[in-house]
């Protein structure tokens, strides 16, 4: 018998066995939310335990087919994707509120105007019965009133490549500091806009640091 056969069917067995072993893959569930910058989001949720990506977009809108320089009433938005097996929507919207100033109705921090509102969309009736639980419950431990409203499912518009991991990337950019690296510039960034010191004047100890992978 000719070896090459005899390879063949040695690699094909190999195949059928590991196919009959290897794990289901665990199913994985998205969540659309608004909270000012998209980089930012996307650093935040990246450290949170049963998040498996994040993808910047814009949503919210009506035009088609928006850009960075052209989104209309679109806003700033991340698709988180998780793993429901170790998280679950409730917890990551109840996370996401203590990443932004969700008494903020004009923006986010620095940054105005429309693009940059919060919201939290829900794909189903569930999910809007539990984003509403999580803003109650902030409202609750805040004292004040939530601003970022819950909405229903949106059209998610991908953002550029070059938005996305855009707060660790090492490619270069020209900015008012000089020639440094994206992920550079978005520390300086994030640091001058106040973000992070205005999550902790609202929160407190519950503010979201995004520092360490939270564990489950």
């Amino acid at each position: 018998m000719p070896l090459t056969f005899l390879r063949t069917l040695a690699l094909s067995g190999l195949f059928a066995v590991a196919a009959l072993v290897a794990p289901a893959q665990a199913e994985t569930r998205s969540l659309v939310v608004a909270g000012g910058c998209f980089w930012c989001v996307e650093a935040d949720f990246d450290k949170v335990a049963g998040v498996v990506g994040t993808v910047s977009g814009y949503a919210g809108g009506e035009m088609d087919n928006p850009t960075y320089r052209n989104h209309g009433r679109h806003r700033e938005v991340v698709r988180i994707d998780y793993d429901p097996s170790v998280t679950d929507y409730r917890t990551l919207v109840g996370i996401f509120l203590r990443t932004i100033d969700p008494l903020d109705a004009g923006g986010q921090f620095c940054d105005r105007g429309r693009s940059y509102e919060t919201a939290i969309h829900a794909a189903d009736d569930a999910e809007k019965q539990a984003a509403i639980e999580a803003v109650n419950e902030a409202s609750q431990v805040l004292g004040q009133p939530i601003v970022t409203p819950v909405e229903g499912p949106v059209t998610f518009w991908q953002a550029e490549d070059y938005h996305q991991n855009y707060y660790k990337s090492q490619e270069s950019v020209l900015t008012r500091f000089g020639i440094i690296t994206r992920a550079d510039a978005y520390v300086k960034y994030r640091d001058a806009c106040g973000r992070d010191e205005r999550v902790r004047e609202i929160w407190g100890d519950q503010a979201y640091r995004g520092v360490e992978k939270q564990q489950s």
